[in-house]
């Protein structure tokens, strides 16, 4: 009973994602879209950009502004609609709206990229967008709805109005006394006035917000990793999916010395001689002047494998000869189908010529 205990135990323990999350599984969660990033980042970089851009590009802003309010009050107004002129005042129209945009909306779809791909780097996968019918499930939407990540979305949001109500409460407890004066002042200062707190407000209300979507950012990378992580289990599953299962490969890889093996010794009998140790060492070699610079290793083997190549050569009438030192330097010093070491030759000559006068010919 202990016994069988301990087992459940390990193999519980062994089913705890407790270990980090291996390369694979981290390439295989981002093609399906699940990423770590927040979605507040971009929106927040947005804001603030665009209202440094008002900053930066004041002056061309002001530009458009007052040729189109300027032709509006001074021309466009006073001249006779006709059904020719119409036409005209709305491209200007649209020439001019088009011009205060532009910036605007390059500046807001630029950072809205970049900002996005500073989290997760360049992504296209169509995996989100894919029907799928447990989406429909009104029990998952539930749970959803009052998972720990709503009540936490929900604590978030309620955070960023907290904190922007606090920005514009102080930013106008600031400049209380001069907006209780903009009645007296002349328009061009009120407007003025009333865009640089503007701009004041959104520059710092952006900033704050990036801030918290930063934050935001590491909290959610932590969650994902957490979500990822592995149990020791999971990791031998993947590196048997990835790697093969051992035994399989254990099987395979005996199958294929078999084969090699069975090829080695169907040339056995096309060899001119075989050099033995006499017992442990067994070398097969073949030459043939007219396509052979020098002789060649066909098969070699040694205990069980040598003794099965002596068998056969002497199954086939092949010239089996005993000489120790050269069977040990051919066995370790060359491979399957290479040609023998020159510095061999020699000794593999005088062996070869003996067995050709044995066998009564020339080569």
């Amino acid at each position: 009973m202990r016994n069988y205990r301990l087992k459940l135990d390990l193999q519980l323990f062994s089913q705890e994602k407790t270990e980090q999350a291996t390369p694979r599984k981290r390439d295989e969660a981002r093609k399906k879209g699940q990423i770590a990033r927040s979605a507040d980042l971009p929106g927040s970089l947005i804001l603030m950009f665009v209202f440094m851009s008002f900053i930066m590009l004041g002056g061309y802003f002001k530009a458009h502004i007052m040729m189109l309010f300027g032709n509006l009050f001074e021309d466009w107004l006073l001249m006779d609609l006709t059904a020719g002129n119409v036409m005209t005042l709305f491209n200007d129209v649209a020439v001019q709206l088009l011009l205060i945009l532009l910036p605007i909306f390059a500046i807001a779809v630029i950072t809205g990229i970049l900002g996005n791909i500073v989290q997760f780097g360049f992504l296209l996968t169509g995996d989100p967008l894919k029907m799928k019918f447990s989406k429909l499930n009104p029990v998952n939407g539930f749970k959803q709805i009052f998972s720990t990540k709503t009540v936490v979305e929900f604590f978030k949001s309620i955070l960023k109005l907290l904190i922007v109500a606090v920005l514009v409460y102080m930013t106008i407890m600031k400049e209380w006394n001069r907006i209780l004066v903009l009645a007296s002042l002349p328009v061009q200062q009120i407007f003025s006035f009333i865009a640089g707190l503007t701009v004041k407000l959104g520059i710092e209300i952006g900033t704050v917000l990036t801030v918290l979507a930063l934050a935001d950012y590491f909290y959610q990378r932590f969650e994902h990793n957490k979500s990822l992580k592995m149990s020791k289990q999971d990791i031998k599953d993947e590196h048997k999916k990835s790697e093969g299962d051992p035994i399989i490969k254990g099987r395979i890889r005996e199958r294929q010395r078999k084969m090699a093996l069975q090829r080695m010794m169907q040339e056995v009998p096309k060899a001119d001689v075989i050099i033995t140790n006499p017992t442990h060492f067994a070398i097969a070699l073949k030459y043939d002047a007219t396509k052979m610079e020098a002789p060649k290793i066909i098969a070699k083997g040694m205990d069980h494998v040598a003794l099965r190549i002596k068998e056969i050569a002497k199954q086939n009438g092949v010239v089996t000869m005993e000489n120790k030192p050269l069977a040990r330097a051919l066995f370790e010093r060359a491979e399957i189908g290479d040609v023998i070491p020159p510095d061999l030759f020699q000794a593999v000559a005088e062996v070869l010529a003996y067995v050709y006068k044995l066998k009564g010919r020339v080569k």
